[in-house]
């Protein structure tokens, strides 16, 4: 038997601790006493700094449920209270104009058809978000303020720590059940998401509890409790469906993927009229909510409409008298849009960048952001033999949820606005916990805690910064030596940093510059001056056409060697003190969203700082060398 592996159940329920002396409840109890008096003590809007990625909505959403009971943002109501609590506007928020609609038949197929148009009210708009994330959240917000949204969370973490350990328990002793969920959760960027008061965490938690009611009858030992027993019955499959339609709802790419392992399992069980039911349970739920979306405000699609608007700096109601109309921009997402056409050889090598990039990215990667999933995936492989047929349907829809989003969203597959990791796989990572086989020691969770620090562990130091300003890690540490993702320049972290990304330089062609880490300054009038000491500074140049060539001219007052590489171009460039040189290279870049994109690498490898040279000089910084760009297009 190997180490980390299978054991009968039958020994681990023996070994199973009393309730009262079970370490997982012990540590659950404990962290939902330590969470909740973090989440009730902080001040939330200025520790977790301000507004980030699409919270601005669903606070509004929650604001309204808790004092208002309803879901929709009023003049002189929503916008003040946001103000009260943020001392500033809900920046990035989502809404759109109500509508009313009628039907009408006609001789088209499917023959009646529902058309829309303006409600005429100028008082009062709707959210252009899924609501039940906010919906659940209310209760927690009438008590707690701004502070029940993250006491919330907490509570959700507790929950899903719990129910994965008592998943693993019936097959693994206690200790070691407790220590991989623990290192599966907080040694992920799950954490990240926990402090972020938008649905992220919400979706995740709710299909982690939906694969829970189904699968765990087929993984526990004898009931030994009145919940046990309930858990245990067929018709936990339906609570587990109504669950997963929520979860649905909420996050509809990629989790109508996860209803096929439950149906698979049942059907294997010749369980075919509960399958069938448990689908269209969970379908029917996801578009009731749907239809509540509708009463509300008159249309199905959240996200659709006459009129969604993404807005920031100006806001409805905000005293300008602006018409919404003017306002924001529109971004209503009723149907799939094909951002930039290419032919098939052309969607096949951006598919296949991006598969690479959505397992190893620099920023957005499977293997750095949830490196225990890598290692719950290889325990399973090894204990493919005694693998349940559900398990293989749940890691085929892992892979084909993967593939999907690289193919339907083939620029922002991880979640667009410079997120940590990839939010919208983060639902999907939960299916990887139930893959996890029966494990004797704690060899692999200690690998799995090793590798998730190794990546991502400056991160999980600091969760609210690092939520906020996710540029800050990928600059530094392990990460750097991953790629970054080429294909998503416009969606990396580093468009959150406004002054260092689509920095023009350079003339004819005036190519952007995005700079990564803090090894090279901004622009200025001699160049663009990179530390010294040999640290690679990385630097993105984006250009509309392709690049023939790219030369890269460099000056230092003091002697020094300088180290440029760009794609799979490189060159190593001696320098005499004040005297320039120059390479020129041959980039090989990336074609995506209409542009061309070429990671730039320098280093140098001696520096000086300009106040120990010149006295007359202010500038304490330790330079290496300065360099400027010239870039030659390709021939069309």
């Amino acid at each position: 038997m190997i180490d980390g592996m299978d054991q009968p159940v039958a020994v681990a329920e023996a070994r199973r601790p009393s309730r009262w002396r079970d370490p997982g409840l012990a540590v659950t109890l404990a962290l939902l006493l330590v969470g909740s008096f973090v989440a009730l003590s902080i001040d939330v809007p200025r520790t977790l700094r301000g507004i980030k990625g699409d919270e601005s909505t669903y606070v509004l959403m929650a604001l309204s449920l808790a004092y208002d009971g309803d879901l929709v943002y009023t003049d002189g109501v929503d916008l003040d209270r946001f103000f009260e609590i943020y001392d500033g506007g809900p920046e990035g928020v989502f809404l759109k104009q109500g509508v009313r609609s009628f039907w009408e038949v006609n001789g088209d197929f499917p023959f009646v058809h529902r058309d829309t148009y303006p409600d005429a009210r100028d008082d009062r708009l709707y959210f252009g978000k899924a609501f039940v994330s906010a919906l659940f959240a209310a209760p927690f917000v009438r008590i707690a303020g701004i502070n029940g949204l993250l006491w919330f969370h907490v509570i959700l973490l507790v929950i899903v720590l719990y129910c994965g350990y008592r998943f693993l328990q019936g097959r693994t002793p206690a200790l070691v059940a407790l220590a991989w969920v623990a290192v599966f959760l907080f040694v992920s960027e799950a954490p990240i998401y926990a402090v972020w008061l938008s649905s992220d965490f919400f979706n995740f938690a709710l299909v982690f509890f939906a694969y829970f009611l189904w699968f765990y009858k087929d993984v526990a030992g004898p009931p030994t409790t009145p919940v046990g027993h309930w858990l245990r019955r067929p018709g936990v499959d339906l609570v587990a469906a109504v669950v997963l339609g929520v979860a649905i709802f909420s996050k509809p790419v990629p989790t109508p993927l996860f209803i096929a392992a439950p149906v698979f399992y049942l059907w294997s069980q010749r369980r075919f009229r509960q399958g069938w039911v448990v689908g269209f349970l969970a379908a029917g739920i996801a578009v009731a909510l749907l239809g509540v979306n509708a009463m509300v405000s008159g249309e199905f699609n959240y996200q659709g409409g006459l009129d969604r608007k993404y807005l920031t700096g100006e806001f409805p109601f905000d005293g300008s008298d602006t018409p919404f109309g003017e306002l924001g921009e529109n971004v209503a997402t009723g149907a799939v849009v094909v951002e930039d056409p290419l032919p098939l050889s052309g969607y096949l090598t951006l598919l296949a960048r991006n598969v690479w990039y959505f397992l190893i990215g620099r920023h957005f990667g499977f293997v750095p952001f949830l490196f225990p999933g890598v290692v719950a995936t290889l325990l399973f492989w090894r204990a493919r033999s005694t693998a349940r047929s559900w398990q293989w349907v749940a890691l085929a829809t892992a892979v084909v949820s993967a593939v999907g989003l690289a193919l339907y969203m083939p620029f922002t597959w991880s979640g667009g606005g410079g997120p940590t990791g990839n939010r919208y796989y983060l639902s999907t990572y939960a299916l990887f916990f139930f893959l996890t086989p029966a494990m004797r020691g704690f060899a692999p969770t200690v690998v799995a805690l090793l590798g998730g620090m190794f990546f991502i562990g400056q991160i999980l130091i600091n969760p609210f910064v690092s939520a906020k300003e996710s540029y800050l890690a990928p600059a530094q540490g392990a990460l750097r030596l991953l790629p970054v993702e080429l294909t998503m320049v416009l969606d990396l972290p580093i468009n959150l940093d406004g002054p260092r990304a689509r920095v023009l330089h350079s003339n004819d062609p005036r190519v952007q510059l995005y700079f990564l880490d803090y090894n090279a300054w901004l622009p200025e009038p001699p160049g663009i001056w990179i530390t010294g000491g040999g640290d690679e500074a990385h630097i993105i140049v984006r250009n509309r056409l392709e690049l023939e060539s790219l030369t890269v001219t460099a000056r230092s007052p003091v002697a020094n060697r300088v180290s440029v590489q760009v794609g799979r171009a490189s060159a190593r460039l001696p320098l005499e003190p004040d005297v320039e040189g120059s390479v020129t290279l041959s980039p090989t870049g990336v074609y995506s969203r209409d542009s061309w994109a070429y990671l730039l690498r320098v280093s140098v490898e001696d520096g000086f700082v300009p106040r120990l040279l010149d006295g007359a000089s202010a500038d304490g910084r330790f330079l290496g060398a300065a360099i400027r760009l010239e870039a030659v297009e390709a021939s069309p």
